[in-house]
């Protein structure tokens, strides 16, 4: 009987799935649009040396190289942030190269197996993000233009797919299984939203000695750190898959039994970079495994977005208060402006926010109010008597006022067209032209005075 119930699994989920899902893409799609739609290239460069290090390739057992098979989708369309070298220490492409099918091909000949690239990720663009730290367009193929709103690009992207995410599970046919629980559009949901996921796994706070204590009742996981630290215990489910075993040593943020990790975890013992990977990588996984294709770059720049509030901890010298939650780019600004007076500078922690709870936490309170939780946002902003900078797309939309991407940039708004020496040449074919130059009889050549009469009543002859 049991069996008979597992093999039906597939058709009772995909039936419930599509009545209840279809909506849950949608909504994610407007979450992500709320959150980065303020992403909007704003300038050429930000001069950063930073980058992201990605595999290319890897060495296969006859030490060729063998091409990493995720390779367009991470470094492909972007350039580089550090020349590329190979073994012999010889610089195959310099940096600020552009990556493409015939740049990769040409690394991995000369067996380069890992480039750094420049990423959303690591941009130092106060508002917005880089061209050159965005890379080129995957809709044109071309050096992405200023004014383009890659935020909403990205969250289309993302959320289009997981239309197909909802409905795929029908295919799976009867496989009920335990992994099954948090596949799809939930894991999505659960990685953007940053919450810590059911029978979440502990991750180890430092490199050191297991040792597994085992009762009737409960079993924990107490880690001796090599530093002579207090040793961490971990109150492991006695039903839960363990990892390690009693006596082995493991290293900082090895996992401890099968299951999710939580971001949260991830950001406090690994620090920034890891927590972007892992949320990258966790959000890939599962497009991946649906056989949908999407550019790492797209899922960066929500990630920015999710690490873009810090909490400050030492206030130093500024006017930052201990405990409050600023955007990172202020955050920065007040403390060069601190260090340029040669005060003492603040200290914070980064946090990572859902994407819900940083849509609410934006610098525009007309976006927030637009998004959810009207009265709320509306009274807090009115408390604290705040000010709207008009940075993003929605708050420019709700007051009527041009939005701040494509042809409504500043940039593009006052253009003077001048004319290119050709085009003069064409048009005065007489003319030399210099700096101090003016109109002479020789530049109207072209024009029969003899046919105009001197006398404006007077119609001329015309042959």
């Amino acid at each position: 009987m049991a069996e008979y119930f597992i093999s039906t699994h597939g058709a009772r989920k995909g039936l419930a799935d599509t009545a209840l899902r279809t909506a849950d893409s949608g909504y994610l799609t407007r979450r992500l649009v709320d959150v980065s739609q303020d992403v909007i290239i704003r300038e050429d460069d930000c001069g950063t040396g930073r980058g992201l290090d990605l595999p290319i390739a890897t060495k296969g057992a006859d030490g060729s190289s063998v091409r990493d098979s995720n390779v367009e989708n991470s470094v492909y369309a972007r350039s580089l942030a550090a020349d590329a070298v190979n073994e012999a220490g010889e610089v195959v492409a310099p940096a600020g190269s552009d990556v493409g099918d015939v740049m990769i091909d040409h690394l991995i000949a000369a067996g380069v197996h890992e480039i750094k690239v420049r990423s959303v990720l690591t941009c130092e663009s106060a508002v917005g993000v880089c061209a050159a730290c965005y890379g080129r367009s995957l809709a044109t193929g071309k050096l992405v233009d200023i004014g383009e709103a890659v935020g909403i690009i990205a969250a289309q992207s993302i959320g289009e797919p997981g239309t197909q995410l909802t409905m795929r599970t029908f295919h799976t046919g009867g496989v009920a299984s335990a992994d099954d629980i948090t596949q799809g559009l939930p894991r999505v949901q659960e990685l953007f939203e940053a919450r810590t996921p059911k029978g979440a796994s502990p991750i180890a706070e430092a490199a050191g000695r297991i040792t597994i204590e085992d009762t009737d009742r409960s079993r924990k996981v107490i880690l001796t750190p090599d530093n002579g630290d207090e040793p961490h215990i971990y109150p492991v489910l006695k039903r839960a898959t363990l990892l390690v075993e009693d006596g082995q040593h493991v290293e900082l943020g090895q996992q401890l039994h099968v299951g999710a990790i939580d971001p949260k975890e991830v950001l406090r013992v690994k620090g920034v970079r890891e927590v972007q990977k892992h949320l990258v990588g966790g959000v890939q996984g599962v497009y991946r495994s649906q056989g949908v294709p999407i550019h790492d770059k797209h899922i960066e720049v929500i990630v920015r977005q999710m690490l873009r509030k810090v909490t400050v901890v030492e206030h130093g010298d500024t006017d930052l208060l201990p405990g409050e939650l600023v955007d990172r780019a202020r955050y920065n600004e007040v403390n060069r402006a601190t260090l340029t007076e040669g005060k003492k500078t603040a200290s914070a922690r980064q946090e990572v926010m859902g994407i819900t709870k940083a849509s609410l936490a934006t610098e525009s309170w007309l976006s927030a109010a637009s998004f959810q939780e009207t009265t709320r946002v509306l009274t807090q902003a009115a408390m604290e008597g705040k000010s709207d900078p008009l940075m993003g797309l929605k708050e420019n939309v709700i007051i009527g006022k041009l939005i701040p991407a494509g042809t409504g940039l500043a940039k593009y708004r006052d253009v003077t067209v001048t004319a290119t020496e050709e085009a003069k040449a064409e048009r005065y074919p007489n003319r030399i032209f210099t700096d101090e130059s003016v109109f002479n009889e020789s530049d109207l050549s072209f024009v029969d005075f003899d046919s105009f009469s001197s006398d404006d009543y007077t119609p001329g002859t015309y042959n």
